[in-house]
Parts: C-alpha cells; sequence; structure tokens
C-alpha cells in the first residue's frame, strides 16, 4: 500500500518578476513502512514539495496541476488528495501533525525559545489525541524516552537552548512522532549536526520507524545519508524528476548524468591522493589572477610556521551570585600542542564542544588564553603573538585570515561585495580607490565569480557564491596562513566539491597554509595532508592523513570514523555497535587512554610521526609538551 501518492504535481509561486515554476509534473510514491530519499541540490524543489504535503506553501504559491493523496494505513479514514484542501482549513488542520508530520532541518529555529520541551511536545497531543494535560505530559514523557532523551522527566521542563543540537533534533523528532503519524517528512534532519550525533539521529529514526510501522519521506543532499536510509530514492533537479528506482539501482546503475555527477562529487574515504573531486559547475580560475595574488613568504616549505604549545583556556558558564557561589569553568582548550608547517593543510576534527573553533580563535589571538603560547614565524623565527603591539601586530593580521562556517551571517547585508572586499584595504590603508577597485576585481575573478556583480548585495547570491567571496575576503591581503572553520558545512555535495577543489588549487598556486577545522571526516580526508582529532579541549590523535583514517589508535578516532556515513552501500553503519556516548567521555576509554579529572594529557608516538593521548603509557617515545 502507497500511504502516499503524488501525480503530476506542478507548483508556481506568483512573483513581481513574473511566475516561476518550483515544482513541475513530479510523480512518485511512498510505500507503507518504506523510506524513499528525493535527493538534489539547493533550489531543486525538495522543500516546495514538503510544504505542499504538509499544506504550508506561502502564499505565492499555487498548485496548478496534480494530485497528492495521502491514505491512511489503518484504513479508519479514506485517502484525502492535499491538493484540493484549504490550506488553514480544518480537514488539514487535522491530518498536519497528526496522519502528516515534519523534522525541519534547523532544530533551533523549529522550536519556541519562549515554551518548554515538554509543552511544545504536548501540544500536538492536546490538539489531536483528545487527553488532558496530564496524559499529555505522560504521552510526552514516553516519546522523550522512545527518542533517548536522557532524563525524560526533567527533559519536561527544559527550554531549548538548554539543550544541544543532538537533543534538540531528538525533542523535534519527539514533537513529530506524539500522534504517531503513518508518514514522517524528514527535510535535511541531519545537516546542521556533527558526524556521531548524525548516526545516532539515523538510528533513532529506523528505530521509531519501525516501532510505529511508518512511512519516511526523507529529503537530503547527503547521499552518504541516503545509503544508508533509503529503500528507493527520486532524483530531482530543478523541479523535475530525473531518475528514479531502489537504492540498489540507483547506487548500482546510475543511468542519468546528473546523478552521475553528484555521486562524483562526494568525497569519499577510497579516493587516491591525486583523485579530485568533479563539481557539476567547476570553478573557472584565470592563470594571470593566480600570479598576480601569489603570496611570499619568509619560512621556508615544511619549516614551522605556527605552533601551539601547551595552550590551554577555560570560559566561564555560571557567574557566582553577589551572596557567594562560585563560578562554574569549562576547560576549552587543555594543554594543546600541535605545529602547522609551512606549505601544508592541517585537518582538526571533532564533534561540537571539542575545541576546534577555541584553538582557531587562539591562533587568531581573538581569544585570551589561561594558559601556554601561540607562536607564529613571520620570518625572524617563532615569536609569541600575545606579546606583538602596533604595527608588528597589524602585520600578523595581514598575514592571518579566517574563512567562516556561515556563508550567510559572516557577510554584512548592507555592504555591496565590492564593500566587503576593498574593506581590508581601508583597514591596512592599502593602495588608491583605483588600485583598489582593480584587486577587487582581480578577487573576483581568483573565486570564478564575474566582476559585474561587484556592485550586488550577498542576498542576491547563492551559498555557494557567497562563500567564494568569503574567500575572496579572505585572499585580499594576500595572506600566507588560512583558517578555515567548517567552510563547506552548509552547502550542498556539488557546491562543497566546487569550493574544496577551489581551495586546494588556491593553496598550491598561491604557497598559502591552512589550518582546516571540520567534524566531516571525508572532507578532511581529501583536503588535508595531517590530521588532529580534538575531544573535549584535549588533542587526542595526530598524524598523517593516511596514516590516521587507515590506522586510527586512539577509541574516539574510531568512533568518529566508524560513524562517518558512506555513499557506498556495501559499507553502511553498523548501527547496533554505535556507542558515541561512551566515545566522547574521556574517563570511560580504556586503558591506557582514559583520563580522569586532574590528569595531563600526554602525547605519545605510537608509530612514526603518529601521536595518540596515552596518558597510561610511560615509555620513551612520550612526549608531554609538543608534538611536531
Amino acid at each position: 500500500m502507497n500511504v502516499l501518492s503524488i501525480e503530476g504535481l506542478t507548483v508556481d509561486f506568483n512573483m513581481p518578476e513574473g511566475r516561476i515554476r518550483a515544482v513541475n509534473d513530479v510523480s512518485f510514491v511512498v510505500p507503507q513502512n518504506k523510506t524513499v530519499a528525493l535527493v538534489g541540490e539547493s533550489g531543486s524543489g525538495k522543500t516546495v514539495i514538503s510544504q505542499t504535503i504538509m499544506g504550508l506553501l506561502p502564499d505565492a504559491a499555487a498548485i496548478t496541476s496534480g494530485k497528492v493523496v495521502l491514505a491512511d494505513p489503518s484504513g479508519t479514514e479514506p485517502p484525502v488528495d492535499i491538493a484540493t484542501l484549504e490550506r488553514k482549513g480544518a480537514k488539514m488542520r487535522h491530518l498536519r501533525g497528526n496522519r502528516v508530520a515534519i523534522i525541519f532541518q534547523e532544530p533551533m529555529t523549529s522550536l519556541s525559545p519562549l515554551h518548554t520541551i515538554g509543552d511544545q511536545i504536548g501540544e500536538a497531543a492536546l490538539l489531536h489525541r483528545n487527553v488532558s494535560r496530564a496524559e499529555a505530559r505522560e504521552l510526552t514523557k514516553d516519546m522523550l524516552r522512545l527518542v533517548h532523551f536522557p532524563d525524560p522527566e526533567r527533559a519536561l521542563d527544559t527550554y531549548p537552548f538548554e539543550l544541544s543540537g543532538g537533543l534538540r533534533q531528538r525533542a523535534v523528532i519527539a514533537m513529530a512522532m506524539i500522534c504517531r503519524p503513518a508518514l514522517l517528512i524528514a527535510d535535511e534532519p541531519t545537516t546542521a549536526l556533527d558526524v556521531t550525533i548524525q548516526a545516532e539521529i539515523l538510528k533513532l529514526i529506523r528505530e521509531v520507524q519501525s516501532e510505529l510501522e511508518m512511512s519516511v519521506l526523507m529529503i537530503t543532499h547527503d547521499f552518504g545519508v541516503v545509503a544508508n536510509m533509503a529503500d528507493e530514492i527520486a532524483v530531482i533537479y530543478h523541479g523535475r524528476i530525473l531518475e528514479k528506482g531502489t537504492a540498489e539501482q540507483l547506487f548500482g546503475d546510475p543511468r542519468h548524468d546528473y546523478l552521475k555527477a553528484l555521486l562524483n562529487a562526494v568525497p569519499s574515504f577510497h579516493m587516491g591522493k591525486d583523485e579530485r573531486l568533479v563539481p557539476i559547475r567547476p570553478i573557472k580560475v584565470k592563470a594571470t589572477d593566480l600570479t598576480a595574488n601569489r603570496t611570499r613568504c619568509d619560512v621556508a616549505p615544511g619549516e614551522p610556521l605556527v605552533e601551539m604549545r601547551n595552550v590551554t583556556k577555560e570560559f566561564t558558564l555560571r557567574k557566582g551570585s553577589f551572596l557567594g557561589g562560585k563560578a562554574r569553568t569549562m576547560t576549552a582548550l587543555d594543554q594543546v600542542s600541535l605545529t602547522i608547517r609551512r606549505g601544508e593543510c592541517l585537518g582538526l576534527v571533532g564533534e561540537s564542544g571539542s575545541g576546534k573553533t577555541t584553538a582557531a580563535k587562539a591562533i587568531l589571538r581573538a581569544v585570551k588564553l589561561e594558559g601556554g603560547q601561540v607562536l607564529y614565524n613571520r620570518g625572524n623565527g617563532l615569536e609569541d603573538i600575545a606579546k606583538l603591539r602596533g604595527s608588528a601586530l597589524m602585520d600578523y593580521r595581514r598575514r592571518v585570515q579566517l574563512i567562516f562556517q556561515d556563508p550567510f551571517s559572516s557577510l554584512n547585508p548592507r555592504m555591496t561585495v565590492n564593500d566587503i572586499l576593498t574593506e581590508p584595504f581601508e583597514v591596512h590603508s592599502i593602495g588608491t580607490a583605483s588600485e583598489r577597485a582593480e584587486r577587487a576585481r582581480n578577487l573576483m575573478n581568483l573565486v570564478g565569480l564575474d566582476p559585474r556583480y561587484l556592485r550586488r548585495y550577498p542576498h542576491s547570491f547563492s551559498g555557494g557564491q557567497r562563500q567564494r567571496i568569503g574567500i575572496a575576503r579572505a585572499l585580499a591581503l594576500n595572506p600566507e596562513f588560512i583558517l578555515c572553520d567548517e567552510p563547506t558545512s552548509a552547502l550542498d555535495v556539488s557546491v562543497q566539491a566546487q569550493i574544496l577543489n577551489l581551495l586546494q588549487d588556491l593553496k598550491r598556486d598561491l604557497n598559502l597554509t591552512y589550518l582546516f577545522v571540520s567534524h566531516n571526516l571525508a572532507v578532511v580526508d581529501y583536503v588535508a595532508d595531517r590530521i588532529a582529532v580534538m575531544c573535549r579541549g584535549c588533542l587526542v590523535e595526530m598524524g598523517e592523513t593516511r596514516t590516521v583514517v587507515g590506522n586510527p589508535l586512539h577509541p574516539y578516532t574510531k568512533a568518529l570514523l566508524s560513524a562517518v556515513p558512506e555513499p557506498d552501500l556495501s559499507a553502511r553503519l553498523d548501527f547496533a555497535a554505535l556507542d558515541a556516548n561512551r566515545a566522547s567521555e574521556p574517563q570511560l576509554w580504556p586503558e591506557p587512554f582514559r583520563l580522569s579529572d586532574g590528569m595531563e594529557p600526554s602525547l605519545v608516538e605510537l608509530e612514526p610521526d603518529h601521536f595518540v593521548c596515552a596518558p597510561g603509557l610511560k615509555n620513551a617515545g612520550a612526549l608531554e609538551g609538543t608534538a611536531a
């Protein structure tokens, strides 16, 4: 039986500039107790289809043709064509959240910050299940237990801001599940999550689906998620279904060129060192622009450029009251020591809260340290950046730049691209107005954008184009060292391939050195020469990329690698073996890796240039202070 049947669906948007067709003659079905993945890039029409099913289309949208038939597997209610219902009518309100429910992409914005988790989840039960408030509270507690909340009783009275991203997403899943819907729409449910939390959420969706015998429409652009979740796949591009079939058919024998191109754009652990991703729309850079922007550096390739020595950073979690009370602190960096060599890319990986971004901020001198030093080589040997003042500090700021994670919030919406790219020259008093304008045009060419777009504002660009503008801004002052803070986590797989290849080419052609912060190990495996793995503020493993990925020694690194969903049906995740909570608890690690409170994290060279945090090992190979 098909719980959802979409036949010839066409959705148009009536915009000031004219009519735009977002969905064009789409047809597919979602069978009972099966998962169908709807795969495509941003702007392909995936979310419009989900909005149509939920009756949440904006006022500017209109269904011009087709059917969206929702059936009831229990047989208690007749099939209903959602396309014919009034979006704000009683019938649609009865279906929405009751027989069909949705998990939104961003767990923070899909929850009300003013209401407790218990009230928000219980609201659906009050609306649809004809229960009292006390019964709704008990049902909510049962759902929180079903989605593996650590303390369901306490969680009822917590607010969203008190929960981690993974727990917020669990709360959203519980809210969608409380009325036991026949169809669950999961709209990019793991995009904003770490790899270990993502694996937990995928496992959770499968468990709940099995428990409730529910159908799932999984909307995603991540082929690793598709390979682990989908029974059937529909590939969509510019509002049209280009290919559909079982997961075995589409992974084993992709027919359409677009699907082949999407699969070629996904980084995997099996790629050769010289193998490149193949983006659907490659970025073309002029050789003359590369020559003009080539960075000069006084440090020889392979020599230490940046060094962190026993860096410690603490944050205050709760201030003491005026009557007393001790302020609680959290150690974000615990005696972290690492070296970044001239011309290399060091990948810094770990879950959210592991200290990756704090380490990058420490190198930028954006946070005050409680202990240790950050050293930088400007051509006269390593010097402590905390002691730089005046012109020396401005020189350091020119040499070190940052590419931000979010291409949407990192660009000022009130500034044109020309203003954004020329601002660094104004800050550092470089060049005349005409020279700055010429440099801005060169930077646009350098990242493969048309210089004619300089007068536009950020809102008129796609996410990938905005990230390229962010890269151009980082390159404006001809830096020699760039911190890349999750630069592709917010992007589609095809755009991600564009950005990764661009970063690779710029590193090679402009003599750049990178610190690449990410939680996606497949991405880091593609771009990084060496990997440093962080957990709870500690550096737990470091070495050559292929050595660490091919032979992880630390239990936390093994857990991270085992949780990466690969776009390969023969390498599916072992959900039964996933135990992310234990892997990220240092006091639960087996000996000799166990880290208890007050214990000093020490790196040991277990293999040539392969260092592991193993305090239990005391031998001649132990490195107490630094690892080069």
